[in-house]
């Protein structure tokens, strides 16, 4: 790919300074996303996914904070913006879809308020234009009567009208690139295929390019164009998404997937990963999977293992001393 990544992180690193020690939620993690392109990052909950995005937001706080790397958004590091510079990208060049749109809405404000207030101060709209437009993005996420959802309480609508009301406010600046934090968990599957649908459609409309990140991986191959795997709070695995999915080269991306229930194929039990995500103070100083792989060796108890391009597949990279052949 010759054109410049919309975003480009490099080695972040974020730790949390606990009174059993410092823990490295994010540890080295690098990646790219292109214009247009949908990374999927993917993991137990735990692994560090969602500390990943709020790092890129500012949004850590006390007792953390980022203590490492960068991220580029076409060529301006967020990491190193100061409080007036991320507030100005914040919502206008950059927005994000939370886990939880009850907790995320204010419950004391209307959604019209919420919208018009972000479109009034990131694109300079007076205060009837805001309302235009917001009632326009209330329309474009499939809202009906938007008019007159555009003066109620979150507490009013249903879970998935909330969560299209969240794209919609999202959306409303057209910012350049989206961070969609599990944004159809709480939803039944019914209203989580609609909402994908809405988005997938959004996305290719304005053309955005967007980090979604999930814990299903059938989400997962359905709207990412490339993948990232995470583990206690460092990178497994990435490449192409179905590539990684039909071939998984790391243990872990492996036992995800054997882990998910087969369309057709009936089994009286389905496959688990033996024992549970470590402690902060309980991770191997080498792999932080040692404690749970089936593969392991004795070096990946004590050594960190990189990661590096797969020998038959440049465009994939693994961290393991022990992958399977892909």
């Amino acid at each position: 790919m010759t054109s410049s990544p919309v975003l480009k992180v490099e080695q972040l690193e974020t730790t949390f300074f606990l009174k059993s020690g410092p823990f490295k939620a994010v540890n080295n993690v690098s990646y790219e996303i292109y214009n247009g392109q949908t990374l999927g990052i993917v993991g137990e909950s735990g692994c560090g996914k969602s500390v990943t995005s709020f790092s890129l937001m500012q949004l850590i706080s006390s007792p953390g904070r980022v203590t490492n790397g960068s991220a580029l958004l076409n060529g301006e590091d967020l990491i190193r913006m100061n409080a007036a510079q991320i507030e100005s990208v914040r919502g206008g060049k950059m927005a994000m879809i939370f886990q939880e749109p009850m907790t995320a809405l204010n419950p004391v404000l209307t959604i019209g308020y919420q919208m018009s207030e972000q479109i009034i101060k990131h694109m300079s709209y007076s205060p009837a234009d805001a309302r235009d437009r917001a009632i326009e993005m209330l329309q474009l996420v499939g809202i009906p009567s938007a008019q007159e959802r555009y003066s109620t309480y979150p507490h009013q609508l249903s879970g998935g009208m909330r969560q299209r009301a969240m794209i919609a406010m999202a959306l409303s600046c057209n910012p350049q690139f989206l961070i969609a934090d599990e944004p159809t968990t709480a939803l039944d599957v019914t209203i989580q295929a609609q909402i994908l649908e809405l988005f997938q459609g959004l996305q290719e409309k304005l053309n955005m390019s967007v980090q979604f990140i999930t814990h299903d991986l059938g989400v997962i191959s359905e709207v990412s164009d490339n993948v990232l795997v995470m583990y206690g709070g460092q990178m497994c695995e990435k490449g192409p998404t179905q590539d990684v999915l039909n071939t998984p080269a790391h243990p872990y991306t492996a036992a995800l997937i054997e882990s998910r229930p087969k369309v057709g194929q009936y089994i009286q039990r389905l496959k688990t990963i033996e024992g549970s995500v470590p402690a902060p103070h309980e991770i191997p100083a080498g792999c932080p999977f040692a404690t749970r792989c089936s593969r392991v060796l004795a070096e990946c108890w004590i050594q960190k293992p990189p990661m590096k391009p797969l020998q038959t597949n440049p465009q994939r990279e693994a961290a393991c001393f022990n992958p399977h052949k892909v």
